[in-house]
């Protein structure tokens, strides 16, 4: 069988893609017209149908996005080669066979601090996921940065905001009205996501218009709690408007802007807002529309009603982010209780510096550094209070909802990655024999079978909602006292989260 002979028939039209490793694959399918010109900052629109055979062999451009020029990183996110363009609504399809079955669906969201990433990157191949499972796999790119999630409703108000989450629904509507000619179920579809990719989970889960277009979500170190309120977003589209040197908003200028000037300016909101936000600038926010309120409490008012949702993080979080901040791995008490600060600045009820507090929070464990402690503040207050929290807002809601960490760290480094940021990834997709990941994790045997054993879960609970299976221990609701917790490493094992501490201490503080 030749590489590009798989020819299937849509709703919009034919497309040919190929047979890899065993799988068929369809790259670059447009799932809305590309959001360029007059359709900049405005709602993604269906694409109409073509006539004849659409090539699907390569893949979409990514959102325009500053380039990486860490190599490793690099090499992980490439997507052949191909450039970021505006014209980047595109999804890949990953399936056992166009053959009419109706098979779970999972629609992989990437992550990528809602500036960066694409859905073709080579950690996100689904080969093996698809093969694995016979599940059919989706991976799609949105607008990212100030292009996906610039808030112009106060300013503009025909512009709507959170453009980088209407194009997730746009995907997520593609996939409900295409699937079942890939051989897939579209009243079966998994959403998962990592990082940006998770908390655009998280954030679905409270957005009344996208009921209905997905029912189970998995959030993989991304929660619900990174969204701007409306006064925010108004400052990051005012400090927006400064840099671009514009005394008012225009449409026409908008759309005539050079992407470079955009992407520069949306960097240097970015550095000059982080600390007054505490949070990331360019991210959903609460809209009035799309999304009324703040998705946590939209969880919590069952929004996701019966929605099965599986969450977790990894143990040692922000260990990765260390790895680019040399100030950061030499601290010492004095830097500490700095970045403490900056990080808490404030008094609580009593008078007591919110930063003093946290160092009460935060005590050295035998041998702890003071760089130890600040990963442990920031993986706590970032990643695992969230995940936590989110969980804890859905259980009542659900279907079932579980927890997980994942706690395996590879052998190299003398535990200068332990089990960081983005590390589970390779496992959920099984792309462990990238290249630069085998030597980077040495991941022999062990690390092989653990992806099995996690591929299994998300497998499972795709195909059921709950992620029980064989390879694993009794797998508790995470409803149940002490929110029970899967412990993913050598040795899977189950035991009470433990974060409530952190919870109780970040939603006093914040």
């Amino acid at each position: 069988m030749q590489a590009a002979d798989q020819t299937i028939t849509t709703q919009s039209g034919r497309l040919e893609g190929t047979l890899e490793r065993g799988v068929c694959v369809f790259r670059g399918i447009p799932y809305a017209l590309p959001p360029t010109g007059p359709r900049r900052f405005r709602a993604p629109e269906p694409m109409p149908p073509w006539s004849g055979v659409r090539s699907a062999l390569e893949p979409g451009a990514s959102a325009p996005q500053a380039q990486i020029r860490v190599p490793v990183v690099s090499r992980f996110t490439s997507t052949r080669g191909l450039q970021p363009d505006e014209d980047c609504l595109f999804l890949n399809v990953f399936t056992p066979a166009a053959d009419g079955r109706r098979r779970p669906v999972m629609v992989w969201i990437h992550g990528g601090a809602y500036v960066m990433g694409s859905g073709s990157s080579a950690l996100y191949q689904g080969h093996r996921l698809a093969r694995r499972g016979d599940v059919v796999v989706v991976t799609l790119n949105y607008r990212l940065g100030a292009l996906g999630f610039l808030n112009l409703k106060s300013a503009l108000p025909g512009h709507p905001a959170n453009l980088g989450l209407r194009d997730q629904l746009a995907a997520l509507a593609w996939v409900r009205d295409h699937i079942e000619a890939f051989g897939g179920d579209p009243e079966n579809v998994t959403i998962f996501g990592e990082s940006a990719g998770g908390m655009s989970v998280g954030t679905l889960l409270g957005v009344p218009a996208a009921r209905g277009l997905y029912h189970r979500a998995i959030l993989q170190s991304g929660a619900a709690d990174n969204v701007s309120s409306p006064e925010q977003a108004a400052r990051v589209a005012e400090v927006f408007a400064s840099e671009l040197g514009l005394s008012r908003w225009d449409p026409g200028v908008l759309e005539s802007l050079p992407v470079a000037r955009i992407l520069s300016a949306q960097a240097r909101v970015a550095m000059k807002l982080a600390l007054y936000l505490g949070a990331l600038p360019w991210q959903p926010s609460v809209d009035g529309d799309l999304l009324p309120e703040a998705p946590l409490a939209a969880i919590a008012g069952g929004n996701a009603r019966n929605v099965p949702v599986l969450v977790g993080t990894n143990r040692d979080e922000w260990k990765l982010f260390l790895l680019g901040d040399r100030k950061g791995r030499r601290l010492d008490e004095a830097a500490l209780a700095r970045r403490l600060a900056r990080a808490l600045p404030g008094k609580d009820r009593e008078g007591q510096p919110l930063a003093e507090r946290a160092r009460t929070q935060y005590p050295p464990r035998p041998g702890e550094r003071p760089v130890d402690r600040w990963m442990r503040f920031q993986s706590e207050r970032i990643f695992h209070a969230p995940a936590l929290r989110v969980a804890r807002a859905q259980a009542p809601h659900g279907a079932g909802t579980f927890l997980y960490r994942f706690d395996w760290s590879p052998a190299l480094g003398r535990g200068l990655i332990g089990s960081c940021h983005a590390l589970e990834i390779p496992f959920v997709f099984g792309t462990l024999r990238h290249p630069a990941l085998r030597v980077a994790l040495s991941a022999g045997r062990s690390a092989r079978s653990l992806s099995n054993t996690v591929q299994d879960a998300w497998i499972a609970f795709a195909r059921s909602g709950d992620p029980n299976h064989e390879r694993l221990p009794a797998w508790p609701d995470a409803g149940e006292a002490g929110h029970p917790t899967l412990f993913f490493d050598d040795v899977c094992h189950v035991a009470p989260s433990p974060y409530p501490e952190a919870v109780r201490f970040f939603d006093e503080v914040a």
